[in-house]
């Protein structure tokens, strides 16, 4: 080893430590250089003769050389090492291992096509020319060094630099003897001589924040949930009820002594037992990949393929996933692929380039967040997204993805001023890479794994989110309907005086609810930083507020589209949601919330059992007006129709809180009409004022039809009825 490999493998900078580590010939015979701090001795054994070479220290910082006499052509060896704490026999040296990465992995990588990339690059357990270990690759095109740290080697970047793997960008070093849970991070030496300290983008697994580095894991697990995943592949969503209920792990119940989130196996069981109770077809969680600040949601990621330790192992949140499918619950969970924290440990800046992110903070940062934005057009970020989402599908059998903040990707001028803001190659305001990225995405999700969602949050009018990408769409399953969302419930905070004058805000939705799927959405972000939860938003005294509140959830569940309401609102929950506190489980002993939630599981079995309210959902087919134009009563009426006609549900809503007696109302047919649902019922907390359960269809026209019902219209109320 010359003066200069010495010097610059003992300052952590040397280019090519596979240059001068390891076994290499020499004129008469081949030597092996080490680098073992705290080693006191070390002897390079024969692995076939057993023939030993002692190593000599030629540098007090435990640089070690053992010239094998003799020895013409390089043999395969193993160490016995001593230390402090004794004699180590039959170690492997890192540097002893051929290359790991095939070239083809290598190119699919680089051409942003390597759609399992997840399974070569990051932190794997492996067995390699017989010994077990841990392999590790990572990206840093751009770094002079690289290495492998963590609590094997006393977190020194010196001790084990990786294999550079040439203009792919990947460094790559098997270190055997390693295990599962093994603690590690990468240490980057930057262009510009910073030294780095990064988590590992692909890893699986990472410690418990506010701790940063990322943990060995296998994901595996054994799976029983095969009756579902059969039946899913058969499943046709769009024509199927898909009522979610929308979960932040970390403060739907907690543990009250210890004000601590429950793990994944205590929801696992709490919460598909509420769900089922509820009557919810799916849960979706806000994003459970790792994240160091609990105050973003968990959408400010740094860990995009782990699971967050902070409600247990990966392989709790399988057992999860599995629970809910083995008791007929589908699982979604929220996707960010726009936008990622500054965090030191994290993707910013990785190799001390911007490697994920654009370097132009006009294309690169979002103003809204103080996040960076990926850079969509890079093949190597475009593999690191689509993977990750496949991931989530594969490893972990989730059933759909809601990605979150679609419309920040899409436009190159999302919440940025004139001239802050870099056009396309066409001088547009389109983001054609992101644009591209999405309908890969959904493309091969759609491909791949049949019975599978996508759903986008795009909050404008952007044409054909959720259509096909063959007919220039997106190719998104479903979209939410942010402005069905935005009207109606400005619609419900006016006081019913007033409501008369914004009469249209629960009309104009249907002016446009077939030009996507839709999903309607009372999500958390209506429910935070001062919006007040949905119970509060109401108007009136709390009797009012409760009585609009049901009156609100018997809209949503008769208007076209499939459903999501955030946790807590299926309750009436008065104060807005905290992220670090469990929902208030105890309003469920008074009982207007308790008759709250038993209208929701009510809604629920309803919109579940009758087709007319989710096989329809993208047919014109399946709605109609009966009245739209009651202004002065605030009142509207329609039907939902099943595919062929033959089903028929009539819903009519009191939006004043003056009962309206001998309201007639235009119906299809003659015959006895029952009610299903009445939300001024007693059993849900309402002043009972309704039609004795039903009434008869009178031979008197109406609204264009031969038969009419005299109805008593309850105050602020919604009716359901159906005919016999």
């Amino acid at each position: 080893m010359n003066p200069r490999d010495l010097e610059e493998l003992l300052g952590g900078a040397h280019p090519d430590p596979f240059g001068v580590l390891g076994m290499h010939r020499e004129p008469g015979g081949v030597a092996v250089h080490l680098f073992l701090p705290g080693v006191r001795a070390a002897t390079v054994v024969d692995r076939r003769t057993h023939q030993q070479y002692p190593a000599t220290l030629i540098h007090p910082e435990g640089v070690f050389r053992a010239h094998c006499a003799g020895r013409e052509e390089p043999f395969a060896y193993e160490l016995d090492l001593e230390d402090g704490e004794g004699l180590h026999s039959g170690r492997r040296d890192p540097y002893s291992f051929w290359p790991q990465l095939s070239g083809y992995d290598q190119y699919l990588f680089n051409e942003g096509t390597h759609l399992q990339a997840y399974e070569h690059l990051g932190a794997h357990l492996r067995q390699v020319d017989g010994v077990e270990g841990v392999y590790f690759a990572v990206w840093a095109p751009n770094a002079q060094r690289v290495s492998a740290v963590g609590n094997f080697n006393q977190w020194d970047g010196r001790r084990h630099p990786m294999r550079s793997l040439g203009a792919s960008g990947i460094w790559e070093l098997f270190l055997p003897h390693l295990g599962e849970g093994t603690c590690y991070k990468y240490e980057l030496l930057a262009e510009d001589g910073r030294l780095l300290l990064k988590a590992d983008p692909y890893a699986f697994g990472s410690e418990l924040p506010p701790r940063s580095a990322s943990v060995v894991r296998r994901p595996a697990f054994t799976w029983n949930d095969q009756e579902w995943m059969s039946r899913r592949v058969r499943q046709d969503w769009w024509r199927a009820p898909l009522s979610i209920y929308e979960v932040h792990l970390g403060s739907w119940r907690r543990v009250p002594e210890l004000n601590h989130p429950l793990s994944y196996r205590d929801l696992a069981h709490q919460l598909v037992d509420y769900a089922l109770e509820m009557g919810f077809t799916h849960l979706q969680f806000l994003p459970i990949a790792e994240h160091p600040f609990d105050g973003s949601w968990g959408y400010q990621i740094t860990g995009y393929y782990a699971p967050s330790a902070r409600f247990g192992p990966p392989e709790d949140f399988a057992y999860l996933v599995d629970h809910c499918h083995r008791h007929g619950i589908g699982v979604i969970i929220d996707w960010v692929p726009g936008h990622f924290p500054a965090d030191g440990h994290g993707l910013a800046t990785f190799d001390g380039s911007c490697l994920y992110e654009h370097a132009d903070p006009r294309q690169g940062f979002h103003p809204d967040w103080n996040t960076h934005v990926f850079n969509f057009g890079r093949n190597e970020v475009r593999t690191f997204l689509l993977a990750n989402a496949l991931f989530w599908l594969d490893h972990y059998h989730v059933d759909g993805l809601r990605v979150d903040a679609v419309a920040s990707m899409l436009y190159l001028d999302y919440s940025r001023p004139h001239g802050q803001w870099v056009p396309n190659q066409h001088g547009g305001r389109e983001n054609l890479e992101a644009i591209h990225l999405l309908r890969q995405l959904n493309t091969e999700i759609y491909a791949r794994y049949p019975g599978a969602l996508t759903i986008a949050e795009e909050s404008t009018a952007w044409p054909a989110v959720s259509r096909p990408v063959h007919v220039g769409g997106l190719g998104f399953g479903f979209k939410w309907n942010m402005g069905w969302m935005n009207d109606v419930l400005r619609y419900m905070s006016k006081q019913p005086v007033h409501r008369k004058y914004h009469h249209s805000d629960l009309t104009f939705g249907m002016l446009y609810a077939y030009h996507e799927n839709f999903v309607l959405p009372l999500s958390h972000d209506e429910v935070v930083h001062g919006k007040r939860s949905l119970l509060d938003k109401m108007p009136g005294d709390a009797w009012q507020k409760f009585a609009n509140l049901r009156l609100l959830l018997g809209l949503m569940y008769g208007h076209p589209g499939k459903k999501l309401l955030f946790m807590g609102g299926e309750f009436g929950q008065w104060s807005e949601w905290r992220c670090e506190q469990s929902l208030d489980w105890h309003l469920l002993e008074e009982a207007p919330h308790q008759g709250l939630r038993s209208l929701v599981a009510d809604l629920n079995r309803l919109y579940r059992d009758h087709p007319a309210l989710h096989a329809t959902d993208a047919d014109p087919g399946g709605f109609e007006w009966l009245d739209c134009q009651d202004i002065e009563n605030s009142a509207y009426t329609f039907l939902r129709r099943e595919a062929q006609g033959e089903g028929v549900l009539v819903f009519a809503g009191n939006f004043t809180p003056v009962p309206r007696e001998g309201y007639r109302v235009g119906v299809p047919r003659g015959g006895y009409y029952r009610e299903l649902i009445n939300t001024d019922s007693a059993l849900y907390g309402g002043g009972d004022w309704g039609n004795d359960g039903g009434l008869e269809a009178e031979e008197v026209p109406w609204h264009g039809r031969p038969w009419s019902l005299s109805l008593l219209l309850p105050p602020l109320a919604m009716l359901v009825l159906r005919p016999d």
